[in-house]
């Protein structure tokens, strides 16, 4: 391809190291790629330059990419430039159309798929050239009717023969006009294929991003499967007496390790829930040095891989905030986690707890600190964006997602505090600090983790059937309410639960939901079908806990739905109402 049959392609980003990445990504279509990183500088550009096609940022500060593609396309100049929009976010479907209503021919999604990008811009690349020729065509026929026109002035003043000339100009300029309407017939057959390429590339994106959270769906339910049985398991271990100090270490350490596991598998269908900020908390009175116990415990292992020196520091005196217990060590567990990723083999890493201000304006300090890589000037401000990744050379390969530090940045606003990071640059370590309002003393009220969790005062012993297909699930939730002095027996499948309801005539009946023979639906429908089953009281207990799922459950005749595994103070709470007094409600 010649210098001459170059385009150009202007690119539009705030941030450098996309535009590198564009830049790479598009340098083997071999034309003028032209930077921008800014809407007002793209349309300085615009001025100087005519574009191909325009790669545009939808998120930018100070004038964002549909502001950007408004102003282009209100020039008689720019009106008809392709744009195709570049977004981090899943586009709704208003957004989508007020884009194309902008001029946008497509959107692409970071992370940008290499192939896709260049084959959308390779098809507006072409699309623009073949306007270029038809534009050539249609001045060389203007050129034509204007010596046909010239000819027509003169035409009985000239001689016959210069007529006849005349005539086969104008042969030569139909013979022109008529392989310009060929090309125009083409051009427009290419951008029908390109627009049914483009819809079937979008189809197949959506239809990807659908079979994800069906997959996230079902991962989820599966994890939580096996999670139900060790988590009864636990806590049933927990309502015996232990006389081995180790044994009872074992099972505490279990028992911390099956809630994180079970708060990780909840954080599979937290990818949604994080860009739009609806992660819940389950607050409670708690003490920073039980945080620090945990989190130290889930990122020792890799600490001790790397053969970090770690020190900790945290004041003897008991120091209470208000908080979600799982989610704070979350906080503390991604900042080690990183402290640890990019710090050399053998470096040093410090933990540290203090306090500071007074009164209503007393905070809780944590500060994570390492020896480690360090964040240029540049990066510091953008560390906590969601799907940022600081480019640390000799630790690339350490780097996750990008969604780590964003995470604790959530997190820690939904507790009233903040968080912030510092370095002196590249090689000079970092340190992240973590303030948290501090809970004044005298509305800290003392109690037991687990008195809350294991007691149920009050309870009178009930009928209760369970039927899972799950026999570990269904023996170890049979334990718990066993322990609780109710009467259980327990069914492995559908037809076998609904036999063991019809024989034992249950108060309370457990159901899963996924089961063979006859589901936990059907079930449901035959219990509540038959006339002594009017008060019993019927529970889902199972891994779904989409919306859909448990509207189907409150619409099949169940008193209650629970999402496995499910903790004995829950399970508790549920044995507590009466008969048929959670009818219709999905708890």
């Amino acid at each position: 391809m010649t210098a001459r049959e170059r385009v150009n392609i202007l690119l539009v980003d705030d941030q450098a190291a996309r535009l590198l990445s564009y830049e790479a990504i598009l340098a083997p279509l071999e034309q003028n790629l032209v930077r921008a990183s800014s809407g007002v500088e793209a349309l300085q550009k615009l001025l100087k330059e005519e574009y191909a096609v325009i790669l545009l940022d939808v998120s930018m500060p100070e004038m964002d990419g549909f502001e950007t593609a408004a102003l282009i396309h209100q020039h008689p100049r720019f009106e008809r430039t392709p744009i195709i929009f570049v977004t981090g976010h899943n586009v709704t479907d208003m957004d989508a159309l007020r884009g194309y209503e902008l001029g946008a021919v497509d959107y692409v999604y970071v992370p940008i798929v290499p192939e896709i990008l260049r084959g959308k811009v390779s098809v507006l690349v072409e699309l623009h050239l073949k306007r270029q020729e038809l534009q050539r065509a249609n001045r060389s026929l203007e050129q034509a009717n204007a010596q046909l026109a010239l000819a027509n002035t003169t035409l009985q003043a000239e001689k016959t023969r210069e007529l006849e000339q005349l005539n086969a100009v104008l042969e030569r300029a139909n013979a022109g006009l008529a392989e310009a309407n060929r090309t125009l017939n083409a051009e427009v057959a290419e951008r029908q294929r390109a627009e049914e390429a483009l819809r079937r590339s979008h189809e197949r994106l959506r239809e990807a991003d659908r079979q994800k959270d069906e997959f996230l769906a079902m991962l989820a339910h599966e994890l939580r499967n096996p999670l139900a049985p060790i988590h009864s398991a636990v806590e049933l271990m927990a309502l015996k007496e232990i006389a081995d100090p180790e044994v009872r270490w074992c099972r505490d350490v279990i028992e911390r390790q099956t809630e994180q596991l079970h708060r990780l598998v909840d954080d599979l269908l937290d990818v949604s829930r994080i860009t739009q900020g609806k992660i819940k908390l389950q607050s409670a009175p708690l003490e920073v040095s039980a945080v620090i116990s945990r989190a130290l415990e889930t990122t020792r292992p890799l600490i001790e891989r790397r053969r970090h020196q770690l020190s900790v520091s945290v004041p003897e005196a008991p120091i209470w905030i208000e908080g979600d217990r799982t989610r704070l060590t979350q906080v503390v567990g991604n900042l080690l986690n990183n402290a640890a990723k990019y710090t050399p083999e053998g470096g040093q890493i410090r933990l540290t707890v203090e306090l500071a201000g007074a009164g209503a304006e007393a905070q809780v300090l944590i500060r994570v600190s390492d020896s480690g890589t360090g964040i240029s000037n540049e990066m510091l401000p953008k560390v906590f964006e969601l799907f940022t990744q600081v480019d640390r050379t000799v630790h690339q390969a350490q780097g996750g997602l990008g969604i780590g530090l964003a995470l604790v940045r959530r997190l820690v606003e939904l507790h009233g505090g903040s968080v912030a990071a510092h370095s002196d640059g590249p090689g000079s370590g970092s340190e992240f600090v973590v303030r948290l309002p501090l809970l004044r003393q005298e509305t800290v009220a003392p109690a037991s983790p687990t008195a809350g969790d294991a007691a149920a005062p009050g309870l009178t012993a009930r009928r209760v059937l369970v039927v899972d297909d799950n026999v570990d699930a269904a023996l170890s939730l049979a334990g718990l309410l066993k322990v609780s002095g109710n009467i259980v027996e327990t069914a492995y499948d559908g037809q076998q639960g609904i036999d063991a309801a019809d024989r034992f005539r249950p108060e309370v009946v457990f159901l899963d939901l996924g089961m063979p023979k006859i589901d936990g639906f059907g079930a449901a429908s035959w219990i509540r079908s038959q006339p002594w089953a009017e008060d019993v009281l019927l529970v889902a207990v199972t891994g779904w806990g989409q919306e859909d799922v448990r509207t189907r459950t409150q619409e099949s005749g169940f008193d209650a739905h629970l999402v496995k595994p499910v903790n004995f103070a829950k399970l508790s709470r549920v044995l507590a109402q009466g008969r048929g007094a959670g009818r219709n409600r999905v708890g």
